[in-house]
């Protein structure tokens, strides 16, 4: 990513939340493409490609979402350390086995697999 692409996804951001005068967590996904960014979806609700912040940001995206809505200060978005998420697509490793890694967070939201949904 170069500064000027980040720049740019940037100011794609902030133009839609001006012109929806939006308040909250919006998640934009946005792909690269010769140098170009594609939005490819917009989701206005907190995404799970924010859940690392449950543990990994000193304020999570789902209190900063709460925060915003009530009109309140916003809390920092600053990692905790070094994180990484995994989005687990069809079978789950064993849970005991997962959470014998040091510092391991494990979140199920109770979906299942279903045919040509993500690969």
């Amino acid at each position: 990513m170069t500064p000027e692409l980040q720049s740019r996804a940037e100011s794609l951001a902030e133009s839609i939340l001006k012109n929806l005068d939006y308040v909250g967590v919006l998640a934009i996904e946005l792909f690269e493409l010769n140098g170009r960014l594609l939005a490819n979806e917009i989701a206005p609700r907190v995404h799970n490609s924010g859940h690392w912040t449950i543990e990994g940001a000193e304020t999570s995206q789902f209190e900063n979402h709460l925060r915003a809505v009530l009109g309140w200060p916003l809390g920092s978005t600053a990692a905790r350390g070094h994180c990484a998420m995994l989005n687990l697509i069809g079978q789950t490793p064993d849970r005991q086995e997962l959470l014998s890694i040091p510092g391991a967070h494990n979140h199920l939201y109770g979906k299942s697999s279903a045919p040509g949904r993500k690969y």
